[in-house]
């Protein structure tokens, strides 16, 4: 009885720091966005997508400060996807990146930018912004912009989301060609890219673990030794040959990468015929690994 009142007393101790965390991710994230966006995108009228890409293209050939767009396509972005994507549920893990990104850029705005390469400034802004986005996105939040206008689409359309975020963030590229020039179009190009590989990084981590699937005809004794030589754990999976519909089980494994020979050479050191499949884990949780 007192092991469950202490569980209980735990969870809302632990709901409540996961909330905190998740808050500071989004205001440092928000922040992270906002510096780099000052400090490298703007000055080099590197407009590489979303919100801020079409803020800047507004800011040099209208002058309305780029924190003004921001507030102005946000905001209403936000009330509408409140509406039609979820109600308070889903605005409240928005609402503050929403609000609190285009208050930075306006904190920094007399920043003196890093450099004037665009080359360099659309590969750390890049960096910088995607930093950003991943930490907010690791906390299930959302800095709106075109997030939102691709959500919205792809719900009332049935275009995928990735389609509808490469859509819109190519047209907002493709207008830059015109209001600046195509080379900076193509910088803005790279830095979408390095956007993109950046937020992948923050999410799921630069290492990759290893997952190999394995089928031999000693099933049982390459388990044991893997379980006892590279003690890793096995997950026998249930299949079926194409050919001749016999049962035929599949070992899987998680490895760390530095683990892979010693796999390789347990399995092939009972059963040379093993057919073995290694490919990249992404992201793997849970004991041995990482604890999110």
């Amino acid at each position: 009885m007192l092991s469950i009142q202490k569980r209980r007393g735990r969870q809302p101790v632990e709901g409540k720091l996961r909330i905190i965390t998740n808050l500071f991710l989004v205001l440092g994230g928000s922040a992270l966005v906002a510096i780099s966006y000052n400090l490298f995108l703007l000055p080099n009228q590197i407009a590489s997508g979303g919100v801020s890409g079409f803020a800047t293209i507004i800011y040099e050939t209208v002058g309305i400060a780029p924190h003004l767009t921001l507030w102005a396509l946000n905001i209403p972005l936000f009330i509408l996807g409140m509406l039609l994507l979820g109600g308070w549920n889903y605005g409240a893990k928005t609402i503050v990146g929403t609000l609190f990104l285009p208050f930075v850029v306006f904190l920094t705005q007399d920043w003196a930018p890093l450099t004037n390469d665009p080359l360099l400034a659309s590969l750390f802004g890049g960096i910088g912004v995607g930093a950003g986005l991943g930490l907010v996105f690791r906390s299930g939040a959302s800095t709106g912009g075109t997030d939102l206008a691709a959500q919205i689409i792809n719900k009332y359309t049935g275009l995928s989301l990735g389609a509808c975020v490469f859509f819109m963030d190519g047209l907002i590229v493709t207008i830059s060609a015109f209001a600046f020039s195509i080379e900076l179009a193509l910088f803005a190009l790279i830095g979408l890219f390095v956007t993109g590989k950046t937020i992948d990084i923050v999410q799921t981590g630069l290492g990759y673990d290893k997952m190999a699937f394995i089928i031999t005809a000693n099933e049982e004794r390459v388990k044991e030794a893997i379980l006892t030589d590279v003690d890793r754990g096995v997950t026998k999976l249930q299949a079926s040959g194409g050919f001749t519909d016999d049962e035929r089980p599949v070992l899987m494994v998680v490895v760390n990468r530095n683990e892979v020979s010693k796999l390789k050479y347990t399995v092939q050191k009972i059963d040379h015929h093993a057919f073995v499949v290694v490919t990249n884990a992404t992201e793997v949780l849970g004991q041995g690994f990482k604890m999110d």
